[in-house]
């Protein structure tokens, strides 16, 4: 696994302990009508890589009036871009917007620095953050089907042949001539590697579908919470449900989904998961390697859309949300858009333009605790035509019955009646037909 070990050695932070590594961060843009946007990506990439630890030490956007195959930009531009970078002591170049492998060689022999772009940023925060082995594999698959492309960066320098006795796996003796250069032995490790974490997944997928098909059978509704990342998906979890996700005002502060059980208002359970969060430009390997995760969103009954009140490019944010959702095949879900972090809003314009832009969003401070009452209701009456809160008669000796109400249902009272258990109980439909023969009628 020789291979799999160099690749994952590409990502590493070059950094000592001791050091803190300082970072030129650059967007190219090419047409002025996109300069507002470039600039707001460029602010985002600066909070990604201060994610990483890495000291953003300036960050500039230079316009090119085509592309060019070599550098992205033109040559003169890309010369003054690594003097700059030269003269601020830099260790990594950060390009936002996308390189092919070329791109990034070509730049690294200029600069004689480490050039990496937006994508491999991404898949470094997502290697710190995974804490599951689910989401372990999941990143371990984008990583290698990301640095494929590029071995040839980590053999330049190198020309090494896997004949009889070099090592590379074609055994001593009689000569067996070229044999594989080691850049051809790594891409086929490397593969290899690909495919095991794709079976994997595969099982975990699998494991999750049998997780959902107990959910089916206790007919329990299912919300998944999504939207950008740092719009406080987690600080929500954790008021709604009193569960301790890990929720800091970071990028990805949270890559594995937590699924928790809450009560609402009208007696019946949901089940609400917490998802990964979106940002703009997500690279596509991401979105297909962190399938197993985000499906949560596609097979959830409903979504909670979270947007954070006080970005200021809310809207966007919101869009970039419902695209990832579109590529998911989530986007005909029910969805409960909520404004949080309202309590942070304290401009009378700021919270009349949200109202105007969002005018059936709730209001919510996951950290006060305002509008909750309002969110749980609005998830009770969206799962209104599945809810059968009824009363029952049930003979004692069918105490079976009971068990069955406590079991699958939701009990919200037992009192007892001479020989009989009155219970009134929210039932799902799986079993409502079963002890309707029970149900107490009205007077």
């Amino acid at each position: 696994m020789v291979a799999v070990l160099a690749i994952l050695r590409m990502f590493e932070v070059r950094q000592k302990p001791e050091m803190v590594e300082r970072a030129l961060l650059v967007r190219f843009y090419f047409d002025p009508r996109e300069a507002t946007e470039a600039e707001s990506l460029l602010e985002e990439l600066g909070e990604l890589v201060k994610t990483l630890g890495i000291e953003v030490v300036e960050a500039v956007l230079p316009r090119c009036r085509e592309m060019h195959k070599k550098f992205l930009c033109g040559t003169g531009k890309a010369a003054e871009i690594t003097e700059l970078a030269r003269a601020h002591e830099c260790d990594v170049i950060v390009i936002d917007n996308g390189l092919a492998p070329s791109q990034q060689r070509e730049w690294e022999k200029l600069a004689d620095l480490c050039v990496i772009d937006r994508e491999e940023v991404i898949l470094d925060i997502f290697a710190k953050r995974a804490h599951t082995s689910e989401a372990r594999l999941q990143v371990e698959l984008a990583r290698m089907q990301y640095a494929l492309p590029r071995l040839a960066r980590m053999w330049g320098h190198l020309d090494r042949e896997g004949g009889a006795g070099s090592g590379g796996g074609q055994g001593g003796g009689a000569a067996r001539g070229m044999g594989e250069k080691q850049i051809e032995v790594d891409r086929r490790l490397a593969n290899m590697s690909i495919d095991r974490c794709k079976r994997e997944l595969e099982l975990v997928r699998k494991q999750r579908k049998t997780q959902r098909k107990e959910r089916e059978r206790m007919d329990t509704p299912h919300a998944a919470i999504v939207g950008y990342t740092n719009a406080g998906k987690s600080s929500l979890l954790n008021i709604l449900s009193g569960a301790d996700v890990m929720a800091k005002d970071m990028l990805f502060a949270t890559l594995d989904t937590t699924t928790r059980r809450i009560d609402l208002p009208d007696g019946q359970p949901l089940l609400i998961t917490d998802t990964v969060g979106f940002v703009r430009n997500l690279p596509h390997r991401l979105v297909e390697a962190f399938k197993a995760t985000l499906e949560e969103a596609v097979l959830a009954d409903f979504l909670i859309h979270v947007l954070d009140a006080t970005a200021p490019e809310i809207e966007r944010f919101h869009d970039t949300t419902l695209e990832v959702l579109k590529e998911l095949g989530a986007e005909d879900k029910e969805v409960i858009t909520v404004l949080n972090k309202i309590d942070l809003v304290t401009e009378d314009d700021a919270l009349t333009r949200l109202e105007w832009r969002f005018p059936d969003a709730l209001h919510v401070s996951s950290i006060t605790g305002q509008g909750l009452e309002s969110l749980l209701k609005d998830c009770a009456e969206v799962l209104a035509d599945r809810v059968c809160c009824k009363d029952y008669r049930i003979p004692q000796q069918r105490a079976d019955l009971v068990s069955l109400l406590h079991r699958e249902a939701k009990v919200l009272a037992t009192e007892y009646d001479g020989d009989d258990i009155l219970v009134r109980a929210v039932v799902p439909p799986t079993i409502a037909g079963r002890i309707e023969a029970f149900c107490s009628k009205p007077e």
